[in-house]
């Protein structure tokens, strides 16, 4: 099953947790109100994939809750204790998750434009790549974004990666394959 995972900010505490369905108004309101903000740097669909339809929340969750249970990847809502209340706020994801011989994977967020700039996403990353390394014992992480999304980069340095290269064409992202910058950090534990 997916982690629940808790760290401190200086916005305040947040949570990570895997979505649910009683979360889906919080989801739906934070998404439509960040539709315009996050469009540039959200995948999107190519042409041959037009007829499969985008998947509903419900089974959003439902396939997060497989995934997790096989470890493929682990989906989880972002919330901030805000008044005494957790108020969602993004999601993060480690996804791509690969035992063996690799044992890696690659994290990718989104953020609520109304609590950007405040330290939560780089949290949301620090622990999520804390617990990769410490509880799935992976060696490698990777996080990818466009080169004109400065903010992104910033977390991902913040959050102690490091800028190994580009990758062309990477990712189908608003309309048309574009290319990604990664940056990296390795367990030190693992030899």
């Amino acid at each position: 099953m997916s982690p629940i995972i808790r760290a401190k900010t200086s916005a305040g505490e947040i949570t990570l947790r895997p979505l649910r369905y009683r979360d889906r108004a919080a989801w739906e309101e934070v998404r439509g109100f960040n539709r315009e903000w996050l469009s540039p740097w959200e995948a999107t669909r190519p042409d041959v994939d037009e007829a499969d339809p985008l998947p509903s929340y419900w089974s959003m969750v439902r396939q997060g809750r497989m995934d997790a249970k096989s470890l493929r990847t682990l989906s989880l809502g972002i919330w901030i204790k805000e008044e005494g209340k957790n108020r969602f706020v993004g999601q993060i994801t480690l996804g791509g998750i690969v035992f063996g011989a690799h044992r890696g994977g690659y994290i990718g967020y989104w953020i609520d434009s109304r609590v950007a700039n405040r330290g939560i996403t780089t949290a949301a990353v620090i622990a999520l790549t804390e617990y990769g390394f410490s509880e799935l014992l992976l060696h490698r992480l990777e996080i990818t974004m466009r080169p004109e999304n400065a903010v992104s980069q910033r977390v991902a340095e913040k959050a102690g990666y490091i800028y190994e290269g580009l990758r062309l064409r990477y990712l189908h992202i608003d309309g048309d394959w574009r290319d990604h910058m990664i940056f990296v950090r390795e367990n030190p534990n693992i030899r």
